[in-house]
């Protein structure tokens, strides 16, 4: 593999019990707007997607997430943590190619294929413990599409 792995940082995803006063609170606060707003029923989450900045690789969000259910992996992070950073999430040019190099350095997958992300990314989820306790997530935008 040619050039660095990770290509920007994409999102920082944010656990929140109320995702619509969260988003309005972002918003007011910081100027943010919400570009997508999706449930995503694999993960049990509703999520916002805030646009922070654009960049020539793509741009970088501020991802609130509210569980849709107590046992989902937001639910069970909000009843232990309560509300705050729940992962980063990391673009990468290619996530296939991205979890075998990482997977070939000894780091451990949660998720060895892809699966569905927000805006249509391909997204994977590398374990926490070998990561210094953060919980990373690999973000291929959609093909033909910059997260922009």
């Amino acid at each position: 593999m040619s050039g660095p792995l990770l290509t920007r940082i994409d999102h920082v995803g944010i656990a929140c019990r109320d995702l619509d006063e969260a988003a309005a609170r972002y918003a007011e606060l910081f100027g943010l707007t919400v570009v997508c707003r999706e449930t995503n029923d694999e993960q049990g989450v509703h999520e916002a997607m805030l646009e922070v900045s654009l960049a020539p690789a793509g741009g970088s969000y501020v991802q609130l997430l509210q569980p849709t259910r107590p046992d989902s992996p937001v639910g069970r992070f909000l009843d232990r943590r309560g509300e705050g950073i729940h992962h980063i999430g990391y673009g990468v040019d290619d996530v296939e190619a991205a979890l075998a190099t990482l997977d070939g350095q000894g780091v451990r997958l949660i998720d060895r294929r892809p699966r569905h992300g927000s805006m249509g990314a391909a997204i994977a989820f590398l374990h926490p413990r070998d990561l210094g306790g953060v919980l990373t997530e690999l973000v291929q935008a959609r093909p033909g599409q910059a997260r922009d």
